[in-house]
C-alpha cells in the first residue's frame, strides 16, 4: 500500500514497521518522523470482525474534518500531527506524519513490579510524573483534552513523558468516542451497566482522574481498582469488572491487596489522601501537583524499603537478624528458604548442574557460588539470563556474555523497542540481528558477527520479532503492518515452519511471554513437547489475556482468555511454568495447575497450601526436587505432598 505526504510517494514496507495498535499501524520515515496509518475496515487484523470494521470506517470518517482543524501551539510534549497523509488521489487522509520519539517505553511499563527489580527508581517516576502533570495543564491550557487518556498513549524517554495518540484529543465539536476502562471515569458511565462504559462526554476533569490512576499505578504498582473483592456477604459480590462503578478501591478492607504491588503506606499521608478522595468520594479537578514534586524518597536501612514518609512504615527500625536457610510445613507444603537476600534476584534457571541465579547486592552481580559477575547496578533497560557458569547481560543492541573462564563476548542483537531479543536453551544461545534468527555453534564459543559458530536458524523481521526458546523447540512471532506472522523451529536444527496460524486476541498487543514442557519428562502425551504462549491485549477499552497451548509441530491444541486481574490464574501472564503436559500458575491464593482438556485449559487443581509462598508475580523454576519459587529477594523450594 502506497500513501503521500504532500507529493510525496510512501511505500508501507513491513520492514521500517515500529508499533501496531489496535486502530492503526505506525512507520519509521527515516527522516526524523514516524508515519501514523490508520486501519481499513479490510485490514487483516479485523479479519470477521464486523463490529471492529465499522468502527474503523467511523473512525476514518470522524478524522477527514478533524485533522484538518486540529490545533497548534501544543506542548512540544504531545506528538502531534505535523503532516497529513493521504491516499493516492490526494484528497482522502489515511494518517499523518509526527515526530518519532525513540528509545521510549509506555508508562504503562512503570507500574510493573519487575521495573523496580531492575533499578527504576521512585524518584525517576516521581520525576515523570511531575513533568506529565505540567503537559497536561498545559494540553488544557489550549482549550483541549485528552480523552481517552491512559498508560499506553504515554511514552517515557529520557526521563521524560510524551503524549501519543494526538488525534484522538477532544477540541471544539470533535469528541473523543473511544475509552479504556481502567482510566475512563466513573462519572461518565451508566452505574446500572455491568461494566465501565464510556456514556458522556470527556472533560477536563476526566483527564485528571484518568492522571491520577497513572499516578497511583506508577508509584505503587497496582491501581485503584486492583487486588480482588472477596466480600464476607455473598450479597456484596460483584464482578472485578464493575468496581469503578461502585467505588470498591484497594482501601476497601474486603479488597486483597495485591502481594506484587508495593505497599500504599509508602506514600505520605495527604496524597494518600487525595487518592482517596478521588477514587472513593468523587473529588474532582487539577490533581494537586506539590503532593507529587514533594516527594522525598528515602530507603530504609533496615528493612531496604523504599518510602516517602518520616520514618519507615514497615518496621521500627531494628536491624533484621541474618536469614538462613529455614524450612516451614504448611498443609501439603514443605518450603524451605533457600536464598534470602537485601539485594535483587536478576535472573534464574534450572538445567543440568541444578539451580543457578545472578543477584544484584551491594553494587555488585554475584551468582549463586557467590563469585563475582562485574561491579554496577542494575538498570531498567537491561536484560538478565544465565546459561550454564555464563551470565548474560542484554541493552540496547548489544549482548554480553561473562564466563568465568574467557573474555567477554559483545553480540550485537536486534531490538524490539528497548528489549533486546535474546533466549537461551539447554545447550545454546539464540538472538536475532539483522533479520536473522542466531544459534550459538557450541558453549563458550564466540559468536560475533560474521564468525562460524553462529548458526543461522532463519528469516525473521528485523526489529519486530520476539521469540522464546525450550528443551526441544522455540516459539516466535513478528508483526507489522499488514503481514502477522508466528513460527517454530527445532531448538538443535536450522529452518523455522513459519506457516503457525495463531489467533492473535484483537486491539493493540501489549505484552507476551512464553513457557516450556522442562526436563525429560516434559512432552504431552503424544510424546510432543508444548509451548504456553500468554498475550496480553487492550481490545474495546480493556486489558485481555489469552493463553495459547502450541505443540511443536506449531498446531495450536487449546486456548483461553481471562481479564487482567481478578485473581485467576490467567489474571496475570507473569507466575507460570510448564511440566509433564502441565501448567503450574502461581496466583496470589496460590499455585494451580491447568490442564488441556478437549481443547480447552481446565483448571484442575489448587494447592492452598502454597499461598504464603508466591505471588502472582512469582517466577516458576520445576527442578528434580521440587518447585523452586524465584521471587525479587528470595527463592523458596516447594514440596507439594
Amino acid at each position: 500500500m502506497d500513501v503521500y505526504l504532500g507529493s510525496k510517494r510512501v511505500r508501507l514496507d513491513p520492514k521500517a514497521s515500529i508499533g501496531k495498535g489496535g486502530e492503526a499501524d505506525v512507520f519509521d520515515l527515516g527522516d526524523g518522523r514516524a508515519l501514523k496509518v490508520w486501519k481499513t475496515p479490510d485490514h487483516p487484523d479485523y479479519a470477521g470482525q464486523d463490529a471492529e470494521q465499522r468502527a474503523a470506517q467511523d473512525r476514518i470518517e470522524r478524522h477527514q474534518d478533524k485533522l484538518r482543524a486540529f490545533p497548534g501551539a501544543l506542548p512540544g510534549q504531545v506528538i502531534a500531527p505535523v503532516e497529513l497523509a493521504t491516499d493516492k488521489a490526494r484528497k482522502r487522509l489515511v494518517g499523518y506524519a509526527m515526530r518519532l520519539v525513540r528509545g521510549a517505553e509506555p508508562l504503562l511499563r512503570y507500574g510493573e513490579p519487575s521495573m523496580r527489580h531492575r533499578g527504576l527508581s521512585s524518584a525517576a517516576v516521581s520525576g515523570v510524573l511531575a513533568g506529565l502533570h505540567r503537559t497536561v495543564e498545559a494540553i488544557h491550557g489550549r482549550g483541549v483534552e485528552i480523552g481517552d487518556f491512559n498508560d499506553l498513549n504515554v511514552l517515557v524517554a529520557g526521563g521524560e513523558a510524551f503524549v501519543i495518540d494526538a488525534d484522538s484529543f477532544q477540541f471544539g465539536p470533535f469528541l473523543c468516542q473511544v475509552f479504556t476502562e481502567r482510566f475512563v471515569d466513573p462519572l461518565l458511565c451508566d452505574p446500572s451497566l455491568p461494566r465501565p462504559m464510556l456514556g458522556r462526554p470527556y472533560s477536563t476533569d476526566s483527564d485528571w482522574y484518568a492522571f491520577a490512576v497513572m499516578a497511583m499505578q506508577s508509584l505503587l504498582c497496582v491501581g485503584p481498582y486492583g487486588g480482588v473483592f472477596r466480600p464476607r456477604s455473598a450479597s456484596a459480590r460483584v464482578p472485578e469488572c464493575a468496581r469503578p462503578l461502585r467505588r470498591i478501591t484497594v482501601f476497601d478492607r474486603e479488597v486483597r491487596y495485591p502481594k506484587p504491588a508495593i505497599p500504599y503506606r509508602v506514600l505520605p499521608d495527604d496524597l494518600l489522601d487525595a487518592l482517596y478522595r478521588v477514587f472513593v468520594q468523587d473529588q474532582r479537578g487539577v490533581f494537586p501537583r506539590r503532593l507529587i514534586e514533594a516527594l522525598a524518597w528515602t530507603r530504609c536501612p533496615s528493612c531496604g524499603v523504599e518510602h516517602a514518609r518520616p520514618a519507615c512504615p514497615t518496621c521500627a527500625g531494628a536491624a533484621p537478624a541474618a536469614v538462613k536457610e529455614s524450612t516451614v510445613v504448611h498443609g501439603e507444603v514443605l518450603a524451605t528458604r533457600i536464598l534470602s537476600t537485601r539485594g535483587v534476584i536478576l535472573a534464574a534457571s534450572v538445567g543440568p548442574g541444578g539451580l543457578s541465579y545472578l543477584v544484584n547486592e551491594g553494587g555488585r552481580f554475584l551468582r549463586e557460588d557467590g563469585s563475582l559477575v562485574m561491579s554496577g547496578a542494575p538498570h531498567p533497560a537491561m536484560r538478565f539470563a544465565v546459561h550454564g557458569r555464563a551470565t548474560l547481560i542484554g541493552r540496547g543492541g548489544e549482548l554480553v556474555v561473562l564466563s568465568p573462564d574467557a573474555a567477554p563476548e559483545r553480540i550485537q542483537v536486534d531490538c524490539l523497542g528497548t528489549r533486546p531479543i535474546f533466549d537461551v536453551g539447554e545447550r545454546a544461545r539464540y538472538w536475532t540481528r539483522g533479520g536473522q534468527l542466531l544459534r550459538s555453534g557450541r558453549p563458550g564459543a564466540a559468536a560475533l558477527s560474521g564468525e562460524a559458530d553462529a548458526v543461522p536458524m532463519g528469516d525473521v523481521l528485523a526489529g519486530q520479532t520476539v521469540f522464546w526458546v525450550g528443551p526441544r523447540f522455540g516459539l516466535g512471532f513478528y508483526r507489522a503492518g499488514n503481514v502477522s506472522i508466528a513460527f517454530v523451529f527445532d531448538a538443535e536444527r536450522p529452518g523455522l515452519k513459519d506457516t503457525v496460524k495463531l489467533p492473535f486476541p484483537g486491539g493493540k498487543l501489549t505484552s507476551a511471554t512464553c513457557v516450556f514442557d522442562a526436563g525429560p519428562g516434559a512432552a504431552s502425551r503424544a510424546g510432543r513437547g508444548r509451548a504456553w504462549l500468554f498475550l496480553a491485549a487492550e481490545q474495546a477499552g480493556r486489558t485481555v489475556h489469552r493463553c495459547l497451548v502450541v505443540g511443536e509441530d506449531g498446531a495450536v491444541e487449546a486456548m483461553a482468555d481471562g481479564e487482567g486481574e481478578g485473581g485467576s490464574w490467567l489474571g496475570a501472564l507473569t507466575g507460570k511454568c510448564a511440566a509433564s503436559g502441565f501448567l503450574l500458575s502461581a496466583t496470589d491464593s496460590g499455585v494451580v495447575r491447568v490442564e488441556v482438556r478437549g481443547g480447552a485449559l481446565v483448571e484442575t487443581r489448587q494447592f492452598p497450601g502454597t499461598e504464603p509462598f508466591v505471588t502472582q508475580a512469582s517466577r516458576l523454576l520445576v527442578g528434580p526436587e521440587g518447585l523452586f519459587v524465584v521471587d525479587a529477594q528470595s527463592i523458596t523450594l516447594l514440596r507439594i505432598a
